[in-house]
């Protein structure tokens, strides 16, 4: 698998491939850029279409809902 990390002293991101025993076993990866050992796994959103509502809004869209978020 390959998880994004991001590094708390340099803030770049970087990938990391391992499987996930490794990453079970507590992986914490050094920055590629500047070595430190201070980084964070960073979580991105997902966007998975399929399924019976596929075309259909997203949950929240609906009043209130930002502008430009919801397809037109």
């Amino acid at each position: 698998m390959i998880y994004e990390y991001r590094c708390d002293q340099c803030g770049r991101a970087f990938n990391v491939r391992a499987t996930l025993a490794e990453k079970e076993a507590g992986l914490r990866p050094s920055c590629p850029h500047c070595l430190s050992e201070r980084t964070s796994q960073v979580f991105s959103a997902v966007f998975v279409r399929g399924g019976p509502t596929a075309g259909a809004p997203p949950a929240s869209c609906g009043p209130g809902a930002m502008p430009g978020c919801c397809p037109s």
